[in-house]
């Protein structure tokens, strides 16, 4: 049996901490074909290779290995109205979203804001010291926060099941913005207060770097997602999406 191959190596982290020195369009430039071996190429191979293994979590997972417009965020920042005009992103980052959300954004359903439908998935991000993996929504809009909150008004048990389970905190801690006083219409006395405070709905676990470089990688990857099933699963339930 021929030994796997790693997708990521030294030199992808070695990139991305010169890439946070010589955050430049020269030196991006210069530098372009090793960000397409060392990052771009193996972010998208692991992409492709993630699309089967998450069916087994949910089919409404996608995992899209194009350079643009698929599961591999741009590594240019947008700062048309940012504060910090660097060009580059000093991290990768990967979004698996849920089949919905690609519907909406060709206008093929119908509950869309402007061509965003608000929907749970799942995310990987690299960078030197600083790698996790999460799941859940994050910024949803003022609307989906409340069906969020109503469901789990109406479903505190399994809230709680979802989010309290041994083996999900023993990886992963709910994370995120949240109100610092209880949202106006809800009981500030309620149970579930401190979630229903919430505006983010994630998940996250740091990883160590050597993760990353493991030829197993989508094991490991695979055996912390699927942890976070039943959470996507309750996430779907609160804004009647398929799972």
């Amino acid at each position: 049996m021929a030994k796997a191959t790693p997708y990521f190596s030294a030199e992808t982290f070695k990139f991305l901490r010169q890439l946070a020195k010589n955050n430049s369009r020269e030196w991006f430039l210069d530098n372009k074909p090793r960000y397409e071996a060392e990052v771009r190429g193996p972010a998208l191979r692991l992409i492709a290779d993630l699309a089967d293994p998450f069916k087994d979590i949910s089919p409404q997972l996608t995992a899209v290995a194009k350079p643009v417009g698929g599961s591999l965020f741009r590594i240019h920042r947008d700062t048309r109205f940012a504060g910090d005009k660097r060009p580059y992103k000093t991290h990768v980052g990967m979004y698996f979203a849920h089949a919905a959300a690609s519907k909406a954004a060709r206008g093929e359903v119908g509950n869309a804001s402007m061509g965003r439908l608000d929907t749970p998935g799942l995310y990987l991000h690299i960078e030197p010291g600083a790698c996790f993996l999460g799941g859940g929504i994050w910024h949803p809009q003022s609307e989906t926060t409340r069906l969020i909150r109503d469901y789990m008004l109406s479903n505190p048990a399994s809230w709680k099941k979802a989010t309290r389970d041994p083996k999900f905190l023993k990886v992963f801690a709910l994370t995120g913005a949240a109100l610092v006083r209880p949202p106006k219409g809800y009981d500030p006395t309620h149970e579930l207060i401190e979630d229903l405070k919430r505006k983010d709905f994630i998940a996250s676990a740091q990883l160590d770097d050597d993760l990353l470089l493991r030829p197993d990688l989508i094991k490991q990857l695979m055996s912390r997602y699927v942890l976070m099933a039943p959470l996507l699963d309750w996430l779907c339930g609160s804004l009647d999406l398929e799972f």
